[in-house]
């Protein structure tokens, strides 16, 4: 297996990892402007890009994914719910799927609460055995943090949407899966973000602060208390991405 994460614009990590030995990949989270940068990494691997994945449709910046499936012939995936508001067709991934890369398994872990269509890939190596091995949580989970709840709805609807996908999908897995977040420190989207660009969900247990709230309610209303400014050109970001 090889894995690459990438940082971008509006500190956003992007992933590119994938099955050397049988050449297929998975390209997570593009940023418009990035295309080369994958091209390049997968001609470097000899691998074909099969799946471009967006773990949500973005508010922070405009998304390269589908230029990028374009480009290489890969299907452009998104979480089913976004077919609400995008207007282009993609591949229409839901809770549980599983995207085979060669011996890399990507499991989709539909994960609402950013935005309604708001997704984790857990990952897999079966030369190291079936049991996850990573975990992309987009803007589900940082490295200190959680997503902010207000861009894709009620804010205190979302944020009660976050605290139960992040109890029942993320850490109910084991303590030394790696977290790899979509965002590190600088971004808008999650308040007191680390800089730190990995964890564990054993780490993010002991220290997260929004992990140790227990009562739903009380989860609510820490989250929505701490909501940043909105992103700057929201509206027409969002829109660029429902293309």
């Amino acid at each position: 297996m090889f894995f690459k994460q990438f940082a971008t614009q509006e500190a956003t990590l992007s992933y590119f990892y994938g099955c050397g030995g049988l050449g297929k990949a998975i390209a997570v989270d593009v940023v418009l402007g990035d295309e080369d940068w994958f091209v390049l990494e997968a001609e470097k691997a000899g691998v074909r890009i099969a799946y471009v994945v967006d773990t949500h449709v973005h508010a922070d910046h405009v998304s390269g994914g589908r230029r990028l499936a374009e480009r290489t012939g890969a299907e452009f995936c998104l979480h089913e719910n976004a077919g609400k508001i995008v207007r282009s067709p993609f591949h229409f991934l839901k809770d549980g799927e599983i995207l085979e890369t060669g011996n890399v398994l990507t499991k989709i872990l539909h994960t609402p609460g950013h935005t309604p269509d708001s997704i984790c890939l857990l990952v897999s190596d079966l030369r190291r055995g079936e049991d996850p091995w990573f975990v992309l949580t987009g803007d589900t989970l940082f490295v200190g943090s959680v997503g902010r709840p207000d861009l894709g709805g009620k804010p205190e609807i979302l944020a009660g949407e976050i605290f139960y996908s992040l109890r029942d999908k993320i850490l109910s897995l084991p303590d030394e899966v790696e977290i790899y977040p979509g965002h590190t420190s600088g971004s808008v989207c999650g308040a007191g973000i680390s800089g730190k660009p990995s964890s564990t969900v054993g780490f993010e247990k002991r220290f997260n602060p929004f992990l140790a709230l227990k009562d739903p309610a009380v989860f609510v209303s820490a989250l929505t208390a701490e909501i940043p400014e909105k992103p700057a050109e929201f509206e027409r970001i969002v829109a660029a991405n429902c293309v």
